[in-house]
């Protein structure tokens, strides 16, 4: 079980916010959202505390602009689970990063995340809001909705 844990958060730090591509047929899910809606704590969570694999990544303006979700993702549909957030709490957690950028301004938040929304209905990925849910509350979600333990 410490092993299964430890070859799981290894996992999961080299598959965030899709460092890489490779080896995703191993993992048991796959979170996708725009920048800071807390996909990279909530893959922690669930490789340290269930043993999960979890990889993670952003959808970012090209995906909006093709109209379709990165072609690597496209055949691991069944382990994608998908974050949004309310742009206003989004553009709050950008403004501590970037204070004053285009990035964090409410238009382009609220552009994003429409984006995102709306890509995953299109697509079929399951989603929340993890505005006001903490990393626990995402990740029973995530278990319940993708039967995984």
């Amino acid at each position: 079980d410490y092993k299964k844990r430890i070859e799981s958060i290894n996992y999961t730090l080299a598959h965030d916010d899709g460092i890489t591509d490779r080896d995703l047929e191993e993992a048991d899910v796959i979170l996708v959202a725009v920048s800071r809606c807390g996909k990279t704590p909530t893959s922690l969570y669930l490789a340290m505390q269930f043993g999960l694999k979890a990889a993670n990544f952003p959808l970012i303006p090209e995906d909006f602009d093709r109209g379709r979700l990165p072609s690597t993702l496209e055949r691991h549909r069944p382990k994608l689970f998908g974050l949004t957030i309310q742009p206003e709490r989004l553009t709050q957690i950008r403004e501590e990063r970037r204070a004053g950028s285009k990035y964090a301004s409410l238009a382009n938040c609220r552009y994003e995340i429409a984006e995102a929304e709306k890509m995953m209905r299109r697509e079929g990925i399951r989603w929340l809001d993890s505005s006001t849910k903490s990393i626990e509350e995402i990740s029973t979600t995530i278990l319940q909705e993708l039967k995984l333990r």
